[in-house]
């Protein structure tokens, strides 16, 4: 059975429509429902005879589901929220990782849990590297999201775009603006447009760092060497995903062991692939999408022992 958001039943349709084209799929393996509130999603989470609940989106409703699911202690996979940090040292090549952070942030228009939505760059190249981000996020294209050229399209609604302006305005009284973006004007005013916004910020516990934005809203912050980066870039419940850049390997390496999260990308972000599990640490989930493991959810290990007859 399966629930989309509900937001997204056209998408889910075209998906469901190709299960059922499928000659090889008998009919009723695959079924769907869709609903605008919750009453279905509790159902399913809390009814004995549903064995396991596979669930991608807020920590919060991963929350209510595994609440939910205690009563029949079902198997949960819960695939949350994400807070993903950048982190750039002093020996990265700049513009690659640029162009490469620029693309981790406005996936989706950021409303992807493992988009990049924190950015900790070393001090000796800061200063270079927020005059670079700063000119790779106004100068995003946007607009219609089937036009070919256009990088950033809508946000998914109206009460999402409202979200967001509000996390700006907030942003804009707290932390210093670089990109002071918002609701979209002109012709970006007749859709549910929020361009990009990027605000430094020292404060690591403030709300804007810890709580996932859903956006295309991105912190600035400084760091100075690997244990600082570290200390800042794991001081969130979250650990979904995070990239690295830097050309030293060893570097690499250590802090790839040292993040705590369930993917981290080095010189890159979001290389997600159906044969390489995702999932995340601490209130990011728990289980794992995509690759074997995400097969051990839905398996039961069962012992026979037989004890021949003499």
């Amino acid at each position: 059975m399966i629930k989309p958001a509900p937001q997204t039943p056209l998408t889910n349709a075209a998906v469901m429509s190709c299960f059922h084209d499928a000659a090889a799929i008998p009919a009723g393996i695959v079924n769907s429902v869709n609903e605008h509130g919750t009453e279905v999603g509790t159902v399913l989470s809390s009814h004995p005879e549903i064995d396991v609940i596979s669930f991608t989106g807020s920590s919060r409703t991963g929350k209510i589901i595994m609440a939910n699911a205690s009563d029949t202690i079902k198997h949960v996979s819960l695939e949350l929220g994400g807070k993903a940090p950048a982190l750039v040292f002093d020996d990265a090549d700049l513009g690659r990782s640029v162009a490469e952070i620029r693309r981790g942030v406005l996936a989706l228009n950021g409303q992807m849990c493992t988009c990049i939505s924190r950015i900790l760059v070393q001090d000796r190249v800061y200063d270079s590297m927020k005059a670079r981000l700063s000119e790779a996020f106004t100068s995003v294209r946007t607009g219609d999201a089937s036009a070919a050229d256009t990088e950033l399209g809508p946000i998914i609604d109206h009460a999402n775009q409202q979200r967001l302006a509000t996390i700006i305005d907030r942003a804009a009284s707290a932390a210093q603006m670089v990109v002071h973006g918002g609701i979209g004007v002109g012709d970006l005013a007749k859709g549910y447009f929020v361009t990009p916004s990027m605000f430094e910020i020292d404060d690591v516990h403030h709300d804007l760092v810890q709580d996932e934005l859903f956006g295309p809203i991105v912190s600035l912050e400084r760091f100075g060497d690997e244990d600082e980066a570290l200390a800042k870039a794991n001081a969130t419940r979250y650990g979904l995903a995070a990239s690295v850049y830097t050309t030293d390997l060893n570097r690499s390496m250590r802090m790839g062991r040292k993040l705590a999260f369930g993917t981290v990308w080095m010189n890159c972000h979001n290389r997600l692939l159906a044969e390489v599990e995702t999932g995340g640490y601490r209130e990011s989930g728990i289980g794992r999408l995509h690759g074997i493991e995400a097969m051990n959810d839905f398996l039961e290990t069962k012992h026979i022992y037989l004890e021949a007859e003499s």
